[in-house]
């Protein structure tokens, strides 16, 4: 189970962004990527906007040079670092989610909050280095 600790203790810390500048077909091209389910949009280390498949789908974004930045939100889809981290798993589940993206008070991007696919626990950046490092090996 996720347990009674802080956001924090959980988040991946360093996340794939893209560029406030990033287009729709940047996006696209970054969710091919079934392991990444939200496009995490910055100004320097200042989250300005999400972007998920859903996103895409609901929106008219057929457009692939359009500013993603248009199409996205943070309404619903960031977390204090300081949160308890149950009660972010309880949101994730309610609301159908699997992403959160950890933010300050300011809007600084401080990491991702990944719901595993099964619900009950949280990747964490071994699990993303290891990913990573069995695509780089295979043939």
């Amino acid at each position: 189970m996720a347990g009674s600790g802080r956001v924090t203790e959980a988040m991946l810390r360093a996340p794939k962004t893209l560029p406030a500048h990033a287009s729709v077909g940047d996006v696209r091209a970054l969710l091919l990527d079934d392991h990444v389910h939200m496009a995490l949009l910055v100004s320097g280390d200042r989250l300005v906007g999400t972007v998920t498949r859903a996103d895409l789908e609901a929106t008219d974004a057929s457009d692939p040079a359009a500013p993603a930045v248009s199409i996205s939100r943070l309404e619903g889809r960031t977390v204090a670092p300081l949160d308890p981290l149950e009660a972010a798993r309880s949101h994730l589940v309610a609301t159908g989610q699997r992403r959160l993206a950890v933010v300050d008070r300011a809007g600084t991007l401080l990491g991702l909050l990944c719901l595993k696919r099964t619900g009950d626990g949280f990747c964490s950046d071994r699990d993303v280095a290891s990913r990573a490092a069995a695509r780089r090996v295979r043939p």
